[in-house]
């Protein structure tokens, strides 16, 4: 009795949805599919653009949702977590092909920057790990300001400054007693 009990309600549900329309179901269920969406990936932004996408899917595939097979918020899940699936798999490859990139340009712009340079400063920096290259180059290479270099690391003006201060340290180290 009790399996019936809980099948009923699913039933009915399913029989309501086919004879409610796509419309109706979307509505019903935006919020839950959007909820599932935030919560797989941790990213609202994300989320809402999926959670559109995914009822652009299910309307598209409408005519074939089976309501033996499951209720609306099921199938209507199981479009959004194929459609996280897909997305999750796009921007892997996304960040694979910028990493790969990335250590191209750098390898192309860390030998231009070699030009000049002592083999041994050559090294100590590449000692270095890539942010503090970084506010090495915005601070003593291009001559930013501290403030300036702040705001394009997205960090504090004292993070700044103990992260510049900490790399011509690491710097000093390598090379000895010659001044950086």
């Amino acid at each position: 009795m009790n399996e019936v009990a809980t099948t009923l309600p699913a039933r009915a549900a399913r029989a309501s949805a086919e004879r409610r329309g796509f419309a109706a179901v979307a509505e019903d269920h935006l919020g839950d599919v959007f909820a599932y969406l935030l919560y797989m990936l941790g990213d609202r932004a994300a989320a809402e653009d999926l959670t559109g996408e995914t009822f652009e899917r299910a309307l598209k595939s409408w005519r074939r949702y089976d309501s033996r097979r499951g209720t609306p918020k099921t199938w209507l899940c199981q479009i959004a977590r194929s459609t996280a699936l897909d997305h999750l798999r796009s921007e892997a490859r996304r960040r694979r092909r910028e990493q790969a990139y990335a250590v191209r340009e750098t390898e192309e712009v860390s030998d231009r920057l070699a030009e000049g340079l002592s083999p041994e400063l050559e090294r100590a920096l590449r000692s270095l790990s890539a942010g503090e290259r970084e506010v090495i180059a915005l601070r003593v290479v291009l001559e930013l300001d501290t403030e300036a270099a702040a705001r394009l690391l997205r960090i504090s003006v004292t993070a700044c400054t103990t992260r510049l201060s900490r790399a011509l340290q690491k710097l000093q180290t390598s090379l000895g007693e010659t001044d950086v």
